[in-house]
């Protein structure tokens, strides 16, 4: 069950970045996509939770949760959605795996913590990896604004990084509640401020809405996407390791590549390739140590005992 999930997790991931792209370019509003999706989908998943008695309306008055909707969900969302204006949604994937590389830059310029050599070389090598990847775009007509909408999707990475250093500090005041409710209510919070965005810088027109691309893409992200992926995401965490589950950076990058390519008719180049592989390869030498210890652990649990995972 634990491996199936796993699988389940990577796909859908992977699959997201393309459904965005299928809003944007089928001319949903971006922000008000983004906030339609997760402010649906945070307060279905926070009734469910009232519902079963597994969360309390007092989380809606938790500023934590509103600043962890604003980095994790707000910041981070709102940057992607307006970048796939722009990129392909294959590399918009790849940049968004530069998560863990912000993280290390915020604890190292930020929080004045040193970081190991491998952690620093990592960083350095997916750099590269980004500069590979948008150089091909800046020989294509537009490239001033897929320069720009790359620029955007990791800035996004660096509210994301932030919301998850907060998160994890914040966390200690919720040890009692589900992490599905905290996700709920930050989703909710987030998906509002989108929605605030959207309605000071966007034309709300119910026709950009009746496309089947647009509505498809909505309710696939809405069910599948935040409400499905995320759940099964944090039951990954729960049953495993949040260094397991997060594993899902090395692999959906490729797929939504791939995925790109075969069903959207987005080009990729040689180039592009080596830069995935080289972001990818930097954010694996950034959190080695998590890594090993990761590898570490399920062998000793080997040793004891076989793992057997139950339905």
């Amino acid at each position: 069950m634990v491996i199936l999930n796993y699988l389940l997790v990577c796909f859908i991931f992977g699959t997201t970045f393309l459904a965005v792209k299928i809003g944007v370019d089928a001319s949903a509003p971006p922000f008000l996509s983004a906030g339609l999706r997760f402010f649906i989908a945070g307060v279905i998943l926070l009734g469910w939770m009232l519902l079963r008695k597994k969360a309390n309306l007092s989380l809606l008055l938790r500023k934590e949760l509103m600043i962890t909707g604003f980095c994790l969900t707000f910041g981070t969302f709102s940057t992607l959605y307006w970048g796939e204006q722009f990129v392909a949604s294959g590399n918009a994937a790849v940049l968004s795996a530069t998560g863990p590389m912000m993280i290390l830059l915020i604890q190292l310029f930020v929080m004045r913590q040193k970081p190991s050599p491998r952690s620093l070389i990592g960083c350095v090598i997916g750099l590269l990896g980004v500069v590979l990847l948008i150089l091909p775009s800046l020989t294509m007509a537009w490239s001033v604004w897929i320069l720009l909408g790359s620029i955007a999707i990791i800035m996004g990475e660096l509210f994301y990084s932030s919301g998850a250093l907060y998160s994890k500090k914040a966390n200690k005041y919720f040890r009692d509640v589900s992490p599905i409710a905290l996700n709920a209510v930050q989703m909710t919070y987030g998906g509002l401020m989108l929605l605030i965005l959207s309605a000071c810088t966007e034309s709300w027109n119910i026709h950009s809405f009746q496309s089947a691309g647009a509505i498809s893409s909505l309710l696939y992200l809405i069910v599948v996407g935040s409400m499905i992926g995320h759940s099964l995401f944090y039951w990954l965490v729960s049953r495993t390791t949040p260094v397991f589950a997060s594993t899902w950076l090395y692999i959906s990058p490729m797929i939504a590549l791939a995925i790109g390519v075969l069903f959207y008719d987005e080009k990729i180049t040689w180039l592009t390739v080596i830069g995935a592989i080289t972001i990818i390869a930097g954010t694996i030498l950034v959190n080695w140590g998590d890594l090993k210890l990761l590898l570490s652990a399920k062998k000793r649990a080997e040793t004891i005992e076989p793992v057997s995972y139950s339905t």
